[in-house]
């Protein structure tokens, strides 16, 4: 990551510290601690950053030191020798915070026990302040050389996309597809999987998270695959549905009322839309076929160093919020029918002030009159 990268992403959580009432903020979420850093170790327990007004400070152990100090040029490596939470109570003693933010969805509740009671027998009084998407929010908008990045993730995943699925016949099994998959991703130069792949046929495509497992694929079958790239740290996220022999008109209706809604979303939103009426857009149209209790999931979600991230295509008045433009969305309307199957279509789009730039080359679709 470049230094001048993170320098920006430093200035810019800075300036959201007054705003929040507060002198500090611990940083554990994997993602948002390689986002302002550039330390690229994945597990949380491995480090936490602690930013002031004047200080950053990257706390982890001997394990990771020439590791982190390699990567961190703009932090102060800080190792500690026994237990993390007396060393953070030390940091905090000298840099004098009171009030310290920490990500509440990314601390868990024993981390927390154990730092504010560390913290509190060293004699500190400090407050600590639970918040949710901090950091999350500038992650949102993606900078020219995250979009290169993820450009070619999304390359490399349609390219396995397209050799898997000429390959796709009668007897495989939904775990041989998968690792099929995985292998060929890695041996493209992913550095590993955005996500474990989704190999779903027959009836299991009908659960839009299926595992896969011994089932073999057959002809006139639906096969969900879900699959994505990481590189760099970044992500890529795309679905085809596909059928091994000729399609009945069962499963051409439902493909293509999946397509329909689909293009209905891709050529509709636009960075300031509310992502209530972004969700609308696709789900409109599957409802009014008939099949609205068969799209039972989200319309996308936000990607980036994270496969699901802000913001949200949802129904949920609760994840509402106003798409901003610079940030990349899936686009995933699907139709899931027990018993018999489902469809999934998945792009990934660009949001501009004038519309939604479809990241996807174009193909890898059933066209039919």
């Amino acid at each position: 990551m470049m230094t001048n990268s993170v320098s920006l992403r430093l200035a810019a959580v800075r300036e959201l510290l007054p705003t929040h009432e507060i002198d500090a903020l611990l940083v554990s979420g994997p993602e948002n601690r390689r986002y302002l850093s550039g330390f690229t170790a994945s597990d949380p327990s491995w480090g936490m950053l602690l930013i002031t007004p004047a200080a950053a400070l990257l706390l982890t152990d001997f394990r990771y030191q020439a590791w982190a100090q390699q990567e961190v040029p703009d932090f102060e490596v800080r190792i500690y020798k026994v237990d993390l939470a007396e060393t953070l109570g030390e940091h905090l003693k000298a840099l004098k915070v009171r009030r310290l933010g920490f990500e509440a969805v990314h601390l868990t509740y024993q981390q927390h026990q154990r730092l504010t009671q560390a913290v509190a027998d060293a004699g500190l009084q400090v407050a600590w302040q639970p918040l949710e998407g901090l950091v999350e929010g500038l992650r949102q908008i993606k900078t020219g050389a995250e979009l290169a990045v993820m450009r070619r993730a999304l390359t490399l995943t349609e390219t396995v996309m397209r050799q898997v699925a000429e390959e796709l016949a009668p007897g495989q099994t939904e775990r041989q597809v998968a690792w099929e998959i995985e292998k060929r991703l890695r041996e493209g130069g992913a550095e590993g999987l955005a996500f474990p792949p989704i190999v779903a046929a027959g009836p299991n495509s009908a659960r839009p998270h299926h595992h896969p497992g011994d089932y073999a694929l057959k002809n006139g079958e639906p096969i969900i695959i879900d699959m994505g790239a990481r590189i760099d740290g970044y992500c890529a996220d795309m679905t085809r549905t596909f059928i091994i022999g000729p399609a009945d008109e069962h499963f051409r209706k439902i493909y293509s009322l999946v397509r329909q809604a689909q293009a209905r979303a891709e050529a509709g939103l636009k960075a300031g839309m509310d992502s209530l009426a972004g969700d609308g857009l696709a789900r409109e149209v599957i409802a009014a076929a008939g099949f609205g209790e068969a799209f039972g999931h989200s319309l996308g979600h936000g990607v980036g160093l994270a496969v699901h991230e802000t913001p949200n295509l949802s129904p949920s008045e609760a994840r509402r919020s106003v798409l901003p433009a610079g940030c990349v969305l899936t686009v995933e309307p699907g139709i899931y029918l027990a018993g018999w199957g489902g469809v999934r279509l998945e792009n990934m789009v660009l949001l501009h002030p004038e519309g939604a730039e479809v990241l996807n080359q174009p193909g890898y679709f059933y066209e039919w009159d």
